[in-house]
């Protein structure tokens, strides 16, 4: 009886470890997720004001077409 107590106290302690490792990695996910979403915003601002920089330019040089 004494080492199926003891074999129970390992698992409960593994399971602990298991729990503690898992939350780590779910933090982990959820901020990498947050940062992909803050670099695809950075990125779509950038190309946003490209276009508007490139829409300057053409009126500029007279390359717009007309509607």
């Amino acid at each position: 009886m004494r080492r199926l107590d003891e074999k129970i106290d390992r698992l409960a302690e593994d399971m602990r470890e298991v729990k503690l490792r898992l939350t780590a990695l779910e933090t982990a996910v959820g901020n990498l997720a947050a940062t992909e979403m803050s670099h695809y915003a950075i990125m779509a601002d950038r190309a946003d004001r490209l276009a508007a920089r490139i829409e300057r330019i053409e009126t500029r040089l007279d390359l717009r077409e007309q509607a």
